[in-house]
């Protein structure tokens, strides 16, 4: 019997992001359900993710897997038959990768998130923090096309998604990516060029569009 693979998800999400690269790169066929957390969550979503309660959820088989980072790891290890891993096969690497898409999720997200806020303090922290951490993956990144070295990977996987939301960030911060980390940008524009990444990821148009939202509703300007 072939697999069932559901994924709830929020089309904005950076996160949810990761799960539908990760589906992409491996061919894996699914279903989509829109979650938008705007209009409220959904019973489906609650009884799926009753901890967090939040997107994503990937449903495989009728068993949920909460968590983008560790919907990804899953995606790599369940459907190994299914191009190059995402995941380096050495243990060492293998850590090295997770420890820098723990840091987006801490580091990145974190500054973003204050960045595209409604405080004028925390936006000037958020933005400084954000460029610093841009930086650090700069450095990491190197002159390599990729994280993973020649080989697009599960640090990719996690980061490429937030490319999406740079323009808002941008626009709440009034800065230049591109002026602060021109390589991370160039890496981010060859992500682009996989067809599992353009048709994953959000129109940074609606993603701007939902900042405005966030921020009427929580009373910024």
């Amino acid at each position: 019997m072939a697999d069932k693979v559901v994924l709830l998800d929020d089309y904005v999400s950076m996160f949810g992001m990761r799960a539908r690269v990760a589906l992409a790169e491996k061919g894996v066929e699914y279903e989509y359900r829109e979650e938008s957390l705007q209009a409220g969550k959904s019973p489906l979503l609650l009884q799926m993710n009753p901890v967090h309660k939040q997107v994503p959820v990937l449903i495989h088989n009728g068993n949920p897997i909460s968590e983008s980072l560790i919907i990804v790891e899953y995606i790599d290890e369940v459907w190994k038959d299914k191009c190059p891993d995402l995941l380096p096969a050495h243990p060492y690497q293998r850590a090295h990768a997770r420890f820098w898409a723990d840091f987006v999720d801490r580091k990145v997200y974190d500054a973003g998130r204050r960045l595209s806020g409604t405080k004028v303090e925390e936006q000037e922290s958020g933005k400084k923090d954000f460029i610093a951490a841009l930086k650090l993956l700069e450095g990491e990144l190197g002159d390599n096309p990729y994280f993973g070295g020649e080989n697009f990977g599960f640090l990719d996987v996690a980061l490429i998604p937030f490319y999406t939301w740079f323009p808002a960030f941008e626009t709440c911060g009034n800065f230049s990516t591109e002026e602060h980390c021109p390589k991370l940008i160039s890496w981010a524009r060859r992500c682009m060029e996989r067809e599992s990444v353009s048709k994953s990821l959000a129109d940074p148009k609606k993603v701007y569009d939902f900042v405005l939202f966030l921020k009427k509703k929580y009373g910024g300007q």
